[in-house]
């Protein structure tokens, strides 16, 4: 891998490699050399995907659904655990068309494809303190996502809601349902894995402006909700954690991620809905939850998404 553009430390990532279930990094790096013609993933993106995020990320992750779905008689989920705006949408596109190639099948879900219904939606997050329509835990049906996950590990059978951001002036609504029968599952979201923290345990967050009362009232609501999507963590077989050096990158990438939409769909958050948004993003829920993710991979990026370090937690 040395004539490769990469900089995170090859010790750590070549333990991951190890633990996926391949003998040698070398043997790893040889077995996709060989499958060239699945190295396109830079069509998926539109600006050209460097080699970090190929060999670093989308193979290693590659690799461990070809693993589970080739060693393994149960049906496995893997969970992607990343901020907004990193990427991890059209990560989820380039895995899903490039197993076909080999000869198995993933679908790729999100847990937005969850949100409630517009209707219910609206009057369950009716007075929250950032005004937005959807994101934060609590507009999600439960219910709905533990069954029909249950369901696929049972039978292979994936019958899904799809959201399309786009609808609704950016606001948001389910499109269509998807059915599909998957060897592997992947569930991605930005708050994928987090739990409830204790009441005392986030003394030293620095929060700028400070959190108004109504905020701080509602973020005792959301820890609540964290307490409905357990279930739903433990159902996940192996959990990767995409995660910025520091929270703030997200701000950049997120109205990044909105203006493409735009141009694309001619619908997208702008001005105060963004600005509402990413508030309700920044302290909806309180940083220290994401260093407390019991993710089994990490991966580290810097703004500029670089990845500076990649291996087992």
């Amino acid at each position: 891998m040395k004539d490769l553009n990469i900089e995170f430390p090859l010790d750590d990532f070549e333990k991951l490699i190890s633990q996926i279930g391949w003998r040698t990094l070398d043997e790893w790096f040889m077995f996709w050399n060989l499958k060239k013609e699945i190295l396109s993933i830079d069509k998926f993106w539109d600006d050209n995907v460097n080699d970090d995020w190929i060999w670093g990320l989308a193979l290693p992750l590659l690799s461990q659904a070809y693993k589970f779905n080739k060693n393994s008689p149960d049906r496995k989920i893997i969970g992607i655990s990343a901020l907004p705006g990193t990427g991890k949408t059209t990560l989820g596109k380039w895995l899903e068309t490039i197993s076909l190639k080999l000869k198995f099948k993933i679908s790729v879900i999100s847990i937005d494809d969850f949100y409630l219904p517009s209707k219910e939606m609206e009057l369950t997050l009716k007075n929250n303190p950032w005004n937005v329509s959807r994101g934060f835990p609590g507009s999600h049906s439960i219910d709905l996502m533990k069954e029909k996950l249950l369901k696929w590990k049972n039978n292979g059978q994936l019958n899904v809601p799809v959201f399309d951001k786009s609808l609704r002036n950016g606001l948001g609504d389910r499109s269509h349902w998807k059915y599909e029968a998957p060897d592997l599952l992947i569930i991605e979201g930005w708050f994928l894995g987090v739990k409830p923290l204790s009441i005392d345990s986030d003394n030293s967050e620095i929060i700028s402006p400070p959190l108004s009362s109504s905020e701080s009232s509602y973020r005792y609501n959301i820890q609540n909700n964290l307490e409905h999507y357990i279930d739903i963590w433990n159902m996940i077989d192996q959990i990767w954690h995409l995660k910025p050096l520091k929270f703030e990158y997200m701000n950049d990438w997120k109205s990044s991620q909105e203006k493409r939409m735009f141009v694309k769909r001619g619908s997208s958050l702008k001005d105060n809905k963004l600005s509402d948004f990413l508030r309700m993003l920044n302290v909806s829920i309180p940083h220290e939850s994401f260093d407390l993710i019991s993710s089994d991979v990490l991966l580290l990026i810097n703004q500029d998404r670089k990845l500076i370090s990649v291996g087992l937690k």
